[in-house]
């Protein structure tokens, strides 16, 4: 590759880092500014609750502020080969850098002058991947010879045939949570924010896109990889979280939104998908009227395969959204909605460790709600409230209501919690705090956390101090009702949660009441319904009923048909519960059709609930489906099919 590509000699050693005291004081450091563009004014914090587990990275001695990668697709080999150059910030006196790496193939260390770095790689941990420490002998600049191997669980590479328009292999990503070490050797902590850069060399007829901005948007020639290669470049000049650095390669088109909104999509797709998001713009202006400016310039988003495991993933610039989410009539647009707010709390703000992932999750699906009120009125947020309030009361139902899994700050892995709980939980407490000052004191605040805390990481503590700091200001009647230290460190719900309308799903209730009773199922006014009452409906009948009544349901609403993915999942987890053997055709389609891990977990686990019934349909469509599944999906239903625990379910 050309050194132009990358930033120039000698801005490592105009990083400062800041060191953590013998009594383990914060430790403040500013992210290294790119030769074209400086990086926002961006402390990192790394103090002792800020420690990661899921890491093997010990940041307060050296860190990675930045990564610089050059790598080939080998689409042929199912491997990213090539380079990723680090600068390192590292503390007086320390002599090595531990990164995180899960089955990469390392090849050669050096410095920025090319000459030789030892280096170690430790035991191999079955989740976190292993320790590679590079000793550094002065280097602030390190460069990684390595390439992923076939199989990395962050990578999935489909065929021709896995893919929409069914005419050239497909390549995508997906970091979050401790993935990306399978292909990029980083400190893979979402505490250690770094700026970024890549070059992505791919072959003829495809194109590669990524979280960041897009410098050579239609490629440019080399010679890597062979004849008709094209390679793209990219940067991130903004400090991130190394989990949402993201990349697709496939056959894509791009269609504008608005002036500074798109949306990239295999043809086959793109029609579709652009109908589905045309209030894109809309749901910008609404999200920074309510809390501040949209700072990563673009919002792009691109509509994957079918077989992204999860609905959405918030890539900074480059949204990643399952086609599921198209339902028509952009009644599940709610998904863009919440990947938009990620842009400020989770993007801007990020948790700091996987156990404080309610300050991601929490706070979207809160903002979320809030665009969709700006946009769509009260009464869908109404709606939308009391879906997630039912989602939350179903995870305090499975886990036990003073389960430890239903506090908001977790202690397991990155992957550990209910997202009832985290989710929607989360977002109750915000919507509490909101409740209890009045909501233009409280957008105030929230809008000042987004600014005074803009490109750092985030932790439960940290954020309960700013609370208390500049919400409640020292007013101890205000303290004593809003129960902080409760909401985020006990089990169970406090007593003043702020409870959604009764009235909301009013005329769904009452169709529910006349069914329960024996009424028909005709007679629900079904086809003048939101999707939000939809499945209030659907997911208030009975868990248990006769076959002649779940066919009336799908003769009269037409369920098994429906195009809605939500809406159809809500109607086979019934069919599937009650052994309902007509839906086993509409179950089979739609486990083959996408892997979605919200969808496909929860249906593999009715069926084999249902013993002799449903074991034998479960290993026969995984069998068929597990090759076009994500690792992320595929591995949760073979431990699932083998009788292993698994760990939180339902996330996104």
């Amino acid at each position: 590759m050309k050194r132009d590509a990358f930033r120039g000699a000698g801005t490592a050693a105009a990083l400062a880092l800041g060191l953590l005291s013998a009594a383990c004081a914060p430790v403040t450091e500013r992210a290294p500014p790119l030769a074209r563009a400086a990086a926002p004014a961006a402390p990192v914090l790394l103090t002792p609750d800020a420690r990661d587990a899921s890491s093997h990275a010990r940041p307060a001695e050296a860190r990675v502020a930045h990564v610089a990668l050059d790598l080939l697709a080998d689409v042929a080999a199912q491997r990213l080969s090539g380079t990723a150059t680090l600068d390192v910030v590292a503390a007086p006196g320390a002599r090595e850098v531990v990164l995180d790496a899960k089955g990469l193939e390392i090849a050669r260390v050096t410095d920025d002058r090319g000459r030789d770095l030892p280096y170690t790689e430790g035991d191999v941990d079955p989740n976190l991947g292993a320790p590679l420490t590079v000793t550094l002998n002065g280097a602030r600049r390190i460069v990684v010879a390595y390439r992923s191997a076939p199989g990395a669980a962050a990578l999935q590479w489909l065929t021709p045939e896995q893919t929409a328009g069914k005419k050239q292999p497909f390549l995508f990503s997906q970091g979050q949570a401790i993935l990306n070490r399978t292909w990029i050797p980083t400190q893979d902590s979402p505490g250690i924010r770094q700026t970024w850069e890549a070059r992505i060399s791919v072959p003829a007829g495809l194109r590669a896109v990524m979280s960041a901005e897009r410098l050579t948007p239609e490629g440019e020639p080399t010679d890597r990889g062979g004849a008709g290669h094209r390679a793209y470049r990219f940067r991130m000049d903004k400090p991130v979280a190394p989990y949402l650095i993201a990349l697709a390669v496939g056959d894509l088109d791009f269609r504008a939104l608005g002036p500074r909104s798109g949306v990239y999509a295999e043809p086959a797709t793109l029609d579709r998908a652009a109908r589905e998001l045309v209030d894109t713009e809309k749901m910008i202006a609404a999200a920074e009227a309510l809390y501040g400016p949209y700072r990563w310039g673009r919002y792009d988003m691109i509509v994957l395969p079918p077989s992204f495991p999860y609905g959405g993933m918030e890539n900074p610039t480059l949204t990643f959204l399952t086609p599921t989410f198209i339902a028509g009539d952009r009644s599940l647009n709610g998904l863009v909605a919440h990947e938009l707010a990620h842009s400020w709390s989770g993007n801007l703000v990020t948790n700091a460790t996987w156990a404080d992932g309610w300050l991601n999750e929490g706070f979207t699906s809160y903002f979320e709600n809030r665009i969709m009120e700006a946009l769509y009125g009260p009464a869908r947020a109404a709606q939308e409230q009391a879906l997630s309030w039912a989602d939350m009361e179903a995870a305090f139902a499975e886990l036990g209501q003073d389960a430890p899994g239903t506090r908001l700050r977790g202690t397991g892995g990155p992957d550990d919690g209910a997202s009832g709980i985290v989710y929607d939980k989360g977002a109750v407490f915000l919507r509490t705090l909101e409740r209890s000052v009045g909501r233009e004191r409280w957008d105030a605040y929230l809008r000042s956390y987004f600014d005074r805390h803009a490109f750092r990481p985030m932790t439960s503590a940290r954020f309960l101090a700013d609370l208390r700091a500049n919400l409640v200001r020292g007013d101890r009647v205000l303290e004593e009702r809003l129960l902080l230290d409760r909401w985020v460190y006990a089990p169970g719900l406090p007593a003043n949660a702020a409870r959604p309308e009764r009235t909301a799903f009013a005329a769904a209730d009452r169709a529910i009441t006349v069914f329960n009773a024996g009424g028909a199922a005709a007679a629900a006014p079904y086809a003048g319904w939101t999707t939000a009452e939809r499945l209030r409906f659907l997911n208030a009948l009975p868990s248990e009923l006769p076959a002649a009544r779940l066919t009336e349901l799908d003769r009269a609403l037409g369920l098994s048909a429906s195009g809605n993915a939500e809406l159809l999942f809500a109607w086979l987890r019934l069919a599937v519960a009650n052994r309902y053997e007509p839906a086993v055709p509409a179950l089979e389609r739609f486990l083959l059709a996408q892997g979605r891990r919200k969808f496909v977990r929860p249906l593999f686990e009715g069926l084999m609930a249902q013993g002799d019934w449903g074991r034998p349909i479960a290993r026969r469509v995984f069998a068929r489906a597990a090759p076009g599944y994500h690792a992320v999906t595929r591995d949760s239903v073979a431990k699932l099919l083998a009788g292993r625990a698994i760990g939180g379910r339902g996330i996104n």
